[in-house]
């Protein structure tokens, strides 16, 4: 039988794991979820990349790594502290919160966490503001935070109380657990009602700091994007869009890649690309609409899962921010003249 040894400090838990000798051979991290309760395979990754965790002494460990008999593990998993970063009075539009979690409508334009360049003025300097406790699980300048949005992206984002929460709602994430949507505004007449796309995504080859979509599993992991139409405005379609994997740029690269990019993205061909080919009338909306929408016009709308404590069914809705609800009612009236 494995035997866990379990200590605490100040700042960690501390896990000593002895292989019995009859363990097959099992990826580290499988293994360790198996061993320890309620860390998720995603955690694992976390730690090991911090060298949080090691095997026989050594930190030099991949998430892959084989298991073996007599092996010792050892794993450090951060414990609650003081929060490293400045607590800072910004104004939040918070949508839900209990004990546990806490659920805001990030307006665009805000940083969701501190890095080179952003030290102060983030979400996460309003959130240690506002509350009392956050998680250190992501990391002392990530407390809180479970999954991101792109700055320029709005929308609904959960930040969890505590550390066993916050291993709880990472688990949904990594297991597909938590059903998210999102509202986007894309170039383009979609006649279809409704769409599958299932590509793979991965760096760009030509820049780094872009993604793309391919049809060749081995430059990039499994994504599937899917989606309905609400409304079509003849040179640009509103779109409700279920994201089935939570890739990087996901949602961008999968509609760009297939012709229609998100309006206003300038990463991934949303922003003026696709003037040049519009009749005058539908030219003049769009250069108005630019004007209106300085990001891409992407917010994740609606969240739905299971509270990880009280096991309630949770249904999260964040509100169109300003920026986009001016631009559909530009269009609609537009439509409407037309």
């Amino acid at each position: 039988m494995t035997e866990t040894l379990f200590t605490e400090t100040d700042h960690y838990d501390t896990y000593c794991i002895a292989v019995r000798d009859a363990q097959k051979p099992t990826r580290i991290d499988t293994f360790i979820t198996e061993s320890v309760r309620d860390i998720s395979r995603s955690k694992v990754k976390q730690l090991i990349e911090r060298n949080l965790i090691s095997v026989n002494g050594s930190p030099e460990v991949k998430p892959s790594y084989k298991v073996t008999p007599k092996d010792m593990i050892t794993v450090r998993v951060p414990r609650f502290i003081p929060l490293e970063v400045e607590a800072e009075n910004i104004p939040l539009d918070v949508i839900y919160e209990d004990d546990d979690l806490i659920v805001i409508n990030k307006p665009p334009g805000l940083v969701v966490h501190p890095a080179v360049g952003n030290r102060t003025g983030t979400l996460v300097n309003a959130l240690a503001h506002r509350c009392t406790t956050l998680s250190n699980t992501g990391g002392e300048y990530r407390p809180g935070i479970v999954h991101r949005l792109d700055k320029d992206t709005s929308g609904a984002i959960i930040a969890a109380k505590n550390n066993i929460v916050h291993t709880r709602m990472a688990h949904k994430f990594e297991y597909r657990k938590i059903r998210k949507f999102y509202v986007a505004l894309a170039w383009g007449d979609i006649r279809e009602k409704s769409g599958r796309i299932v590509k793979y995504i991965g760096r760009h080859k030509n820049d780094r700091q872009k993604y793309a979509a391919y049809t060749d599993g081995t430059k990039g992991k499994s994504a599937e994007t899917r989606f309905e139409v609400l409304e079509s405005f003849g040179f640009v379609t509103l779109l409700r869009v279920q994201i089935m994997t939570g890739r990087t740029h996901q949602i961008r690269v999968h509609l760009s890649d297939a012709g229609h990019p998100v309006f206003g993205d300038l990463m991934y061909g949303g922003r003026t690309q696709k003037l040049g080919g519009l009749p005058p009338h539908y030219r003049k909306q769009a250069v108005h609409l630019l004007d209106m929408i300085k990001r891409q016009a992407l917010h994740c709308s609606e969240m739905h899962f299971t509270h990880p404590v009280s096991g309630d069914d949770i249904c999260i809705s964040a509100p169109l921010p300003e920026d986009m609800d001016k631009a559909l009612n530009f269009l609609r009236k537009n439509a409407e003249n037309s």
